[in-house]
């Protein structure tokens, strides 16, 4: 196995080179992530973005976060409503995860919904939501990391999570 150096001592990516940008993605292309979709109400109507990077935090109080990129034009409005609501997609729900994963206005038209308690879209037919109000937000080169404080969650529905992996979309199974 060889190993590839990026530089010497940290780096951030804006000092990287395309050819190393690329062996960067494709090295942590290797890790599995489930697949969600980070919604919430603005002043102008729902906005939701589909989000890999979901993590929780704490459990004594309970926090979760994710890290959505600084060029997101999804993430400034959904933090000026100060919550947001996380959609934990189902194997089922690749077609969801596409439709919020592009830019555009009205990624909601023919996606079932409700509100949850902040007010944030909770999607129809996820197997799981998670209702939170930002606590926290990190500058982390080109992303934040966005650190929320759990007000509600549910499991809405057995089933496998949608899971992203090397560029492309799969289930789990144990």
């Amino acid at each position: 196995m060889t190993t590839t150096a990026i530089k010497d001592g940290p780096v951030s990516e804006s000092t990287m080179d395309p050819e190393e940008q690329a062996r960067f993605r494709q090295v942590l292309g290797h890790f599995p992530t489930g697949v969600t979709v980070v919604t919430g109400d603005s002043a102008d109507g729902p906005v939701g973005m589909a989000v890999g990077s979901f993590f929780s935090i704490s459990l004594d109080p309970p926090l979760v976060g994710f890290c959505p990129g600084k060029s997101s034009g999804s993430w400034p409005q959904i933090e000026a409503t100060g919550s947001f609501c996380v959609n934990i997609l189902a194997e089922d729900q690749e077609d969801v995860c596409r439709v919020f994963a592009m830019k555009g206005d009205d990624k909601f038209s023919g996606v079932g919904w409700s509100k949850a308690g902040s007010g944030a879209p909770l999607l129809h037919e996820v197997l799981a939501w998670i209702d939170c109000d930002v606590d926290a937000v990190h500058d982390a080169g080109d992303h934040y990391i966005v650190v929320g404080a759990v007000r509600a969650l549910e499991v809405a529905r057995e089933g496998k999570p949608l899971v992203f992996f090397r560029g492309g979309y799969g289930s789990f199974d144990a």
